[in-house]
């Protein structure tokens, strides 16, 4: 007797993902996690079908290929904008043609970031089940990000998208799952909302490499033109690197001009602007000391898993670390004589077999892009 079988394939399934940016190249915060996210989303066989605003990034035959389908849509900048009840960042990612893309197909949506939610609760995507990726809670973001701003104008523009993002907010009552980046971001979206799945940030890293041996030198790195990265700099460079002579480098997106004056008048101080992917990574991975402090306690910094996964020794304060379950894998010093004393000693340690065995131990497995695609794939 013969038996057949009739091979039934899986089924991929479909998603909708709406992007508040263009997520190639990934070079910077939000925009790694989106398109890491895609990346492994499509390795867990799902068809993603893109959504992507564009200002000043170009169409990318890369995502093409990790995509189902993407489409384009224009950012609608201008200051009208700015007298909007809306928040800017939400009402100039607005499209009409967007909502009619979104209907050609009743699959999950998933909205990357609060920027992206303006159709969150429109009637007409009222079928659809729609999961919203919060990289921050935004309002306390934009708080910070006034503090730290010395222009006046934008410290009141921050000031008000602040209020904005506030209330538009509430909005989040319309989602089906709202994906947090951090478990401190899980807790308050829990509180208000009744919804949030602790989602780590995706990353360009798949293990730890962290080197043996020594480095030559300490590496500051992030977008050098955000205030808050400004903040953080000019609190090393006025008051840890007069109290020591250790060469620091200062590397990342955009440096300003004073801050290349400055360095130039350091003789223990460099920068390097703009270096590409595999420069940075070098950079991290040759580095004595990763020294990432930060004032502005939101979201998961990217920086700190560049610096665990690649790096040797990571010195950083408390609100770099703040809830992140990363604390125990850094030094963290919180004044001037704590932090000075740690670099100096630090320099002269070479990383152990335990700090390496401990990184992969966390980093290899709770912020595993594979499993966490796989989290995203069983919510959707």
């Amino acid at each position: 007797m013969r038996f057949f079988f009739t091979f039934i394939p899986r089924m991929n399934k479909k998603l909708h993902v709406v992007s508040f940016n263009v997520p190639d190249p990934p070079n910077y915060g939000g925009i790694i996690d989106v398109y890491y996210k895609l990346k492994y989303l499509a390795q867990a066989d799902i068809d993603i079908i893109l959504h992507c605003f564009h200002y000043g990034r170009q169409a990318s035959a890369d995502l093409e290929k990790i995509c189902h389908q993407v489409y384009y849509y224009k950012r609608k900048q201008g200051p009208i904008n700015l007298l909007s009840t809306l928040p800017y960042i939400v009402k100039t990612r607005r499209s009409k043609t967007l909502l009619e893309n979104l209907q050609n197909e009743i699959v999950p949506i998933l909205f990357e970031g609060l920027h992206s939610c303006y159709y969150l609760d429109h009637p007409l995507l009222g079928a659809y089940p729609k999961v919203v990726r919060t990289h921050n809670v935004e309002h306390h973001y934009y708080q910070y990000l006034s503090s730290s701003e010395q222009n006046l104008f934008k410290q009141a523009y921050f000031k008000l998208e602040a209020f904005k993002l506030r209330c538009f907010e509430k909005k989040l009552k319309h989602a089906s799952a709202i994906l947090s980046i951090s478990p401190d971001d899980t807790r308050y979206f829990k509180n208000n909302y009744r919804m949030g799945d602790y989602i780590p940030a995706f990353h360009p890293f798949d293990q730890v490499k962290a080197s043996w041996g020594f480095g030559e030198y300490i590496l500051y790195h992030g977008n050098l033109g955000v205030a808050e990265n400004q903040k953080a700099i000019g609190y090393l460079l006025d008051r840890i690197f007069t109290e020591i002579t250790l060469p620091l480098i200062i590397a990342g997106k955009n440096p300003p001009d004073w801050l290349t004056k400055k360095a130039a008048d350091i003789p223990h101080v460099s920068v390097i602007g703009n270096p590409d992917t595999d420069v940075m990574d070098h950079l991290i991975r040759n580095a004595q000391i990763n020294l990432i402090p930060s004032f502005q306690p939101t979201g998961l910094k990217l920086k700190l898993l560049a610096s665990l996964f690649l790096g040797r020794h990571c010195v950083t304060n408390s609100p770099m670390v703040l809830n992140s379950g990363l604390s125990h894998l850094c030094y963290i010093a919180d004044n001037i004589a704590d932090l000075v004393k740690i670099i100096q000693q630090k320099f002269e340690e070479e990383i152990t077999n335990e700090e390496i065995n401990q990184r992969k131990e966390i980093l290899e497995t709770q912020f595993s892009n594979e499993q966490n695609a796989q989290k995203i794939y069983d919510l959707i």
